[in-house]
């Protein structure tokens, strides 16, 4: 898997569908992993970490709702039912369950990746009033400020930007390319240079930068504790 994919799990008896989903969405620069049932899923769960869930609520074993309701006990990942069952009391059933949305087949494909897409959006935005820690470094960025062991450093909107991308994608290398699209800056060394600076407010050593770090020829990635 690539290390920039979001790694989804699609759980259908369907063959069909299970094929269908994979190729749209494979396409559609998401990881896909598949399952055909409960046990299925619960063994791709143990050994990978997924980003979203897609689970078909009739399956033989243990259908949608009860696999939603397991799931949601041990780990918080988003779920979606899958369902040819469209009345509203089955819609209720399986978000009050714990489920974050709900599409009935039929279905087009696109819908899918369109909720998909809002979920990871939802699950992504940054609280900006909260305060973050990284090691010593507390960042405030509604008041843009960053506390580094008792010394207050100012940071300025384009690096509010960068900094608000990166922490609502922790471990993603950002590439010059997309630091400038979030940042409005053109050119790389002046990328370089923000860069810098921003390590000169985050880190205790910022030559030797544990949180904030280079990744030769790929970009700059921000790792969280």
């Amino acid at each position: 898997m690539e290390n920039n994919k979001l790694h989804i799990l699609i759980v259908d008896d369907d063959n069909r569908i299970r094929d269908l989903l994979k190729d749209y969405l494979s396409n559609n620069s998401y990881c896909v992993s598949t399952a055909e049932n409960g046990d299925e899923a619960k063994i791709r769960l143990k050994y990978f970490k997924f980003d979203i869930i897609i689970l078909d609520v009739m399956m033989p074993g243990k259908n949608g709702y009860e696999l939603t309701k397991e799931f949601k006990k041990e780990i918080n990942t988003p779920i979606i039912l899958l369902t040819a069952k469209g009345e509203v009391e089955n819609r209720i059933k399986g978000l009050e369950l714990g489920a974050d949305d709900y599409i009935g087949k039929p279905f087009e494909p696109k819908e899918l990746l369109l909720r998909i897409n809002n979920i990871i959006k939802s699950k992504n935005k940054l609280n900006i009033s909260k305060e973050y820690l990284l090691g010593k470094a507390i960042i405030n960025l509604n008041k843009m400020k960053i506390n580094l062991s008792g010394k207050e450093r100012k940071i300025n909107n384009t690096e509010k930007k960068v900094l608000v991308e990166m922490l609502s994608n922790p471990g993603q290398t950002f590439s010059r390319e997309q630091i400038g699209k979030i940042s409005g800056i053109t050119q790389e060394r002046s990328i370089d240079v923000m860069i810098t600076r921003l390590r000169q407010k985050i880190e205790i050593n910022p030559r030797a930068p544990k949180f904030l770090q280079t990744i030769r020829g790929s970009g700059y990635v921000l790792w969280v504790e």
